[in-house]
């Protein structure tokens, strides 16, 4: 398994993703040519992505999309209501509707509804048959029912996106900072980590902290909730990093157990 995070923040989100038979993308933000330089910097040929996974429709999550599919041809994986939303794939031919768990060329792909004011929302566990990755941001709380489909996995991708004394002190107005703390928001520092605890089990290798916001986070922060709420549950694991907004964060690699 080899996982490689492109970009994360407010200005677009992009994964990579591959295992022995596929390569694809999870979520596609940014631009098409950003995009292309990430993947070849990371020794990857934009050409052999086989599918593109799309979580929701805002525009930090799909603006790289229609170039990237006229450029490339990948296969792009939405709901019915993403496909509505984006009016350029009616006429695209290699558009794959889910709704429920599927596979992809062996690897198994798990989806989960998630709470974000979107006209659909969902997040991803891949699972190539050894390893596993928990994708998930934008949302603005996890439902408890999800915890048992989630626990003990490999990797995670978990959002942890404001700071909630930052927000409420910044210069966000009134109405978009009950936004990103309400229920169809963002996940604080406080809300990851402290789910996290109820996640992260002896097998897994390494979380990475995502879309973090620029105004109202900091990498310092974010970590520090971290540490502070595994120690306040009496736990501690070391390997983890914030991912950023214009550079890569390598997760896992085929070569290596983990990316340091």
């Amino acid at each position: 398994m080899k996982a490689v995070v492109l970009a994360s923040g407010s200005e677009g989100n992009s994964t990579f993703f591959s295992t022995g038979s596929c390569k694809l993308l999870l979520d596609i933000g940014k631009n098409a040519k950003y995009i292309k330089e990430k993947i070849l910097e990371i020794g990857e040929d934009p050409t052999q992505i086989e599918a593109v996974l799309i979580s929701h429709t805002h525009d930090d999550h799909v603006s790289a999309l229609k170039v990237f599919l006229k450029k490339y041809q990948p296969y792009v994986y939405v709901t019915e209501k993403m496909f509505y939303d984006l009016d350029f794939l009616k006429d695209y031919p290699k558009v794959v509707i889910y709704d429920e768990d599927f596979y992809i060329q062996g690897l198994s792909v798990k989806t989960f509804r998630t709470s974000h004011d979107a006209t659909d929302s969902r997040n991803f566990v891949l699972y190539d048959g050894k390893e596993s990755l928990v994708y998930l941001t934008d949302t603005g709380y996890l439902n408890r029912k999800y915890f048992p489909m989630l626990k003990n996995q490999t990797y995670y991708l978990m959002e942890s996106n404001h700071d909630i004394t930052m927000l409420m002190e910044g210069p966000y107005p009134k109405w978009l900072k009950q936004r990103v703390l309400g229920t169809l928001g963002h996940l604080s520092n406080k809300d990851s980590s402290f789910y996290l605890t109820k996640l992260v089990g002896e097998d897994t290798k390494k979380i990475v902290l995502m879309h973090l916001s620029k105004t109202n986070n900091t990498e310092e922060k974010a970590l520090q909730t971290f540490f502070d709420t595994f120690k306040e549950y009496d736990m501690t694991f070391q390997n983890v990093v914030c991912a950023r907004q214009n550079e890569v964060t390598r997760v896992c690699d085929d070569q290596d157990l983990v990316c340091r």
